[in-house]
């Protein structure tokens, strides 16, 4: 059964952090996602950043295919429909994505862990609208985190330097049209938790976006015109011992004409620092936890043991 889970918190990033802090707690201790309004991000700004990937997307196959890096794990440029699989899945999500990751200078303590990215020579002004939303992303971004300290009883700043050149990626989302040689059982995004600390996602108001319940049922997440999804990822579910959740969610196929058409979207996947040590916080853990805390593990080395899981490493 799927329907609207009525109790995910909307809230304005307008707002004092303080005034949204426990709302935010609260939802994502509940369901792991939130919806955020007036997030910042300028609305010309994702109307280009929208036509440059659609410009993208619509190239042949051959000079799209240009752009794939091999043994890259898909970290930047193109990665071809039919590569990707959710972790346990037999069949691979109806998707293809462009990656664009941070920049760093080659003398840069942290360059070994980011590869450089590539730019389509094809798509005038894409390199400068992405490196535009990409900083934009990261604003939005370090707000919701400031958000998350305040109700975890944090130093505001707490996440700052744990982000800090972080290994955060934007992807450019494409689900084609629904042709009658989809595998049988094959869906847009099968089900799967996020990997990194916490996603930012624009283009989810079409219908398809669900999330599992704590009670194992699907629930329809429903975006107002111009709100930005957020949801707690597997770092972030680490740090805090479970007290905020990395919801297993999926993207459903839709029925009728919508099948017929493409489905666009943008997910900022944040990222901590690779050398960051994930260890749970000891304000998380308590005595009366069913299970020991999870082991000490860097982001790099957790980011790249599920990157396997996935079929991108």
């Amino acid at each position: 059964m799927t329907d609207t889970a009525p109790d995910i918190a909307i809230v304005s990033l307008d707002k004092p952090l303080e005034d949204i802090a426990d709302e935010l707690g609260r939802s994502f201790a509940e369901y792991g996602f939130a919806v955020i309004r007036d997030h910042g991000i300028p609305q010309d700004l994702i109307d280009r950043a929208e036509a440059s990937s659609k410009a993208f997307f619509a190239l042949p196959e051959e000079v799209k295919r240009s752009y794939r890096i091999e043994g890259g794990g898909g970290a930047r440029g193109y990665t071809p429909f039919g590569t990707e699989k959710a972790k346990d899945a037999e069949i691979f999500d109806l998707k293809e994505f462009w990656h664009v990751g941070r920049s760093l200078p080659a003398d840069h303590p942290l360059a070994q862990y980011m590869a450089p990215n590539v730019w389509p020579d094809e798509i005038a002004g894409f390199r400068e609208t992405f490196s535009e939303l990409y900083a934009a992303f990261e604003h939005a971004g370090s707000r919701v985190l400031e958000a998350i300290a305040l109700h975890l009883g944090l130093d505001r700043q707490f996440f700052a330097a744990t982000v800090e050149d972080g290994n955060s990626v934007m992807r450019l989302l494409h689900y084609p049209p629904l042709g009658p040689d989809a595998p049988e059982g094959a869906i847009r995004a099968a089900a799967h938790g996020d990997i990194n600390t916490i996603t930012l996602l624009l283009g989810a108001e079409e219908a398809g976006l669900e999330l599992l319940t704590k009670a194992g049922e699907w629930h329809a997440i429903d975006v107002p015109p111009g709100g930005l999804v957020i949801n707690v990822g597997d770092m972030l579910e680490r740090l805090t011992n479970c007290r905020l959740r990395s919801t297993t969610h999926r993207v459903v196929n839709p029925r009728g004409p919508a099948a017929l058409r493409s489905r666009y979207s943008m997910p900022f996947f944040l990222h901590f620092r690779p050398d960051y040590l994930i260890e749970p916080l000891a304000s998380c853990v308590s005595a009366d936890d069913p299970d020991p805390p999870a082991e000490s593990i860097t982001a790099h080395d957790f980011l790249q043991q599920r990157l396997r899981e996935i079929n991108l490493a």
